[in-house]
């Protein structure tokens, strides 16, 4: 499908100002570049209302950490745990704050979202671990809930590592997950990182850096919470991985819901034509992308409503 022509606006602009690679700044100064187009990307929009919204922090077992709670306007009794994206590096819960609203009020949930702490001051495990510490402290927040996992980029795996964590400790099992664009593959060799490496918005070179930033120990990248197309996916809960055509990560999403379908798992990819890696950011900038998470979170509300499929 064509490009979506909003997206290619925002591309020309990007192009135009010629960013500089991640691996030439600090940290301090990609965070605060993905910050500011983050809140370009509102367009001056109101964010979507809640309730009520409170931060506080929790204690991560090593440390505490940022949690930011938002209840939604009309409670349908759920509970949603979301993981940022932003390389595990760039990223927090006031880059997210309008996903997190949205997710809100269309799911009638809870919503738990966490300022894990980030690489590369706290490499991996770190940020899962403090995903882990979260989710277990939402369930004792809301409990009695239907308990969804999700997150997006780097937030998705985060989330699907959470999920596998539960697995394999025997810990309550989510309702569902959702995974919106995760890496799923430290190589970053797949056909669509060649496509659409460069000029998509989302960078190459860039999510080499962040990998180095999160997983400076080569070694680590075999761990099954980071290669994620090759864990053990059976027994996971019913999951919707949202793709978006123009983006590196796109075979990573495509590869992975049809790993966990031969696995067993309940799984609905919805792809986003015309779009590009972070749409979730441009939902008030793009029509495209407002549609498109309206769907991915349909999908999920599918998720908590229908019978479990058989298999």
């Amino acid at each position: 499908m064509a490009m979506d022509r909003f997206i290619r606006a925002l591309i020309q602009w990007q192009t135009a100002d010629r960013p500089a690679p991640a691996r030439t700044l600090t940290v301090e100064q990609v965070r605060r570049r993905y910050a500011a187009h983050a809140t370009r990307g509102r367009n001056g929009a109101a964010p979507p209302e809640v309730a009520k919204t409170a931060d506080q922090q929790i204690d991560g077992g090593d440390g505490t950490f940022g949690v930011r709670t938002y209840l939604p306007a009309t409670d349908r009794g759920r509970l949603v745990t979301y993981l940022h994206g932003g390389g595990w590096t760039v990223g927090d819960i006031d880059t997210h704050d309008p996903v997190c609203r949205r997710i809100a009020s269309a799911l009638g949930a809870a919503v738990v979202s966490v300022d894990y702490r980030r690489a590369p001051e706290h490499p991996h495990p770190g940020p899962l671990n403090d995903g882990i510490a979260a989710a277990e402290w939402a369930d004792r927040a809301f409990p009695g809930r239907d308990h969804v996992i999700a997150g997006d980029s780097a937030g998705g795996a985060l989330a699907l590592g959470i999920a596998l964590h539960r697995r394999d400790h025997g810990c309550a099992a989510f309702a569902a997950q959702l995974l919106v664009y995760p890496p799923a593959d430290p190589s970053l060799l797949s056909e669509s990182t060649r496509r659409y490496g460069t000029g998509y918005l989302s960078e190459l070179d860039d999510l080499y850096w962040y990998y180095d930033q999160y997983l400076p120990d080569l070694e680590s990248r075999t761990d099954p919470a980071i290669d994620l197309l090759n864990a053990d996916l059976r027994g996971l809960p019913p999951t919707v991985i949202g793709t978006a055509e123009f983006d590196p990560l796109h075979d990573d999403g495509v590869e992975l819901a049809a790993r966990m379908a031969a696995s067993g798992v309940d799984v609905q990819h919805i792809p986003a034509a015309g779009l590009v890696h972070g749409y979730l950011l441009m939902a008030d900038l793009v029509p495209a992308a407002a549609a498109v998470t309206r769907d991915v979170l349909a999908a999920v509300e599918r998720k908590l409503t229908s019978p479990p499929m058989a298999h």
